[in-house]
């Protein structure tokens, strides 16, 4: 049995040794680069994290295309995966907008992961040390040693001032409502 699918067993060793070793070198690629930018550790992971998805998913896509499964199969499934993800998205849309705003913060906000920052509103103004940005949520430590979590949809909303962990001076960030 072993001797009819030998081919198919040893181009998916291909396959996987492939996946392996692009993953090396593109980890220590992104690592070098965003060193090099001075991004945290935190934004280094998920960035791995991330390129670790899709490389991923392209191994799948070529070992299903190796082993021959009908594609018709299996576009019927990932249609049906796709689709009862949208409805998840739609139902539960601020999910999403967490998610894009959790995005939009991490690649274009000046602020980091132990900056100070101080999100501006009218009646009570929030004070802290930025302790973790998720996908969903910015998670602050303040003075009296509460850990307040702002959805990140919400924060794009607010104008926050921030003071870098280094000491550099605070600097007022305007959001559009």
């Amino acid at each position: 049995m072993i001797e009819t699918y030998k081919t198919e067993l040893i181009q998916t060793g291909i396959v996987l040794l492939a996946l392996l070793l692009i993953r090396f070198i593109t980890r220590h690629s992104i690592n070098r680069a965003l060193k090099k930018f001075n991004f945290s550790l935190q934004r280094r992971r998920i960035t791995i994290k991330i390129l670790n998805f899709f490389l991923l998913i392209g191994a799948v896509v070529a070992v299903v295309a190796i082993w021959g499964i009908e594609q018709q199969r299996l576009f019927l499934f990932l249609s049906s995966v796709l689709t009862i993800i949208g409805v998840a998205f739609f139902a539960q849309w601020s999910l999403l907008a967490n998610i894009t705003a959790g995005f939009i913060l991490y690649f274009n906000h000046p602020m980091k992961i132990g900056d100070r920052i101080k999100i501006l509103e009218k009646d009570n103004n929030i004070e802290g040390v930025v302790d973790d940005i998720t996908f969903f949520f910015l998670h602050l430590k303040t003075d009296d040693k509460e850990h307040v979590t702002i959805p990140n949809s919400i924060l794009l909303q607010k104008n926050i001032s921030t003071k870098s962990s280094t000491g550099e001076p605070v600097k007022s960030i305007k959001r559009k409502r």
